[in-house]
């Protein structure tokens, strides 16, 4: 009998077409199923992430679920067997048996995205960073990040023409915070619609040069038009970083 399962695995997303199936390109939710069909001799096995991540953004955690009968080998053995089919730039970190009617993306209490910034040239980080050029007033742009705290309407930072039924997110988290020799901005929603991240931090660069007060980014937001935002930041910089769910969903 089949059951379900939550499979948590970080990639590196440089190569990828983002985490969905695309049909011009090799995805991440591609792979890990040709792996997963491969293992389990389930050609007709399918997996549902958390979301979706864009071209070149990374995951340290995205969380997917399937449904396969497992008889052959314990879950640590599958993860064992996953990560030695996988490429290096996809690992598995764990498998959990969940519910039968648990769902990967609507179960979803929160997701965490983290986006990373260097100010210099650092060749360690060309992948995992983006770079910036000019200075950056990062009080001003956490003070107008404090403004998203106010609005739950954020089509001004959706991309275009999604099938989504509403652009309603509550954010809980906000805020810029030196790391090193990086400036990351750590964000934390219910949800996010599609390309949301990239814009409010490339509009936040706007404000951050001086040429968007904090009330002008109040009022991007007010306007609910996606032209009226900044150019959405470098995928480079972008880490799905935590998705957390309900614990009664999990099989004890």
């Amino acid at each position: 009998m089949k059951k379900r399962y939550f499979l948590y695995c970080s990639y590196k997303g440089t190569a990828y077409h983002g985490w969905q199936v695309q049909p011009n390109g090799v995805s991440v939710q591609e792979v890990l199923t040709d792996a997963l069909r491969t293992i389990l001799r389930a050609p007709h096995l399918d997996i549902v992430g958390a979301g979706r991540t864009d071209t070149g953004v990374h995951a340290k955690m995205m969380v997917a679920h399937f449904d396969a009968k497992i008889v052959d080998f314990t879950l640590n053995d599958l993860c064992g067997k996953l990560n030695s089919f996988l490429p290096a730039d996809i690992a598995v970190e764990k498998i959990a048996e969940v519910k039968p009617d648990a769902h990967a993306r609507f179960d979803a209490v929160s997701r965490r995205y983290e986006y990373h910034v260097v100010l210099q040239k650092k060749v360690f980080t060309t992948d995992f960073a983006a770079r910036i050029h000019h200075p950056l007033d990062f009080e001003k742009m956490n003070e107008a990040a404090a403004v998203l705290y106010e609005y739950r309407d954020f089509t001004s930072f959706s991309k275009l023409h999604t099938d989504v039924k509403t652009n309603n997110c509550t954010i809980t988290h906000a805020r810029w915070a030196k790391e090193g020799d990086e400036w990351v901005f750590t964000i934390e929603a219910d949800r996010f619609l599609r390309n949301m991240v990239r814009a409010i931090v490339g509009t936040l660069f706007e404000v951050g040069r001086g040429k968007l007060s904090v009330e002008g980014f109040r009022a991007v937001i007010e306007e609910k038009d996606r032209c009226k935002a900044g150019t959405s930041a470098p995928a480079q910089g972008l880490f799905l970083v935590d998705v957390k769910y309900p614990e009664e969903i999990f099989k004890t």
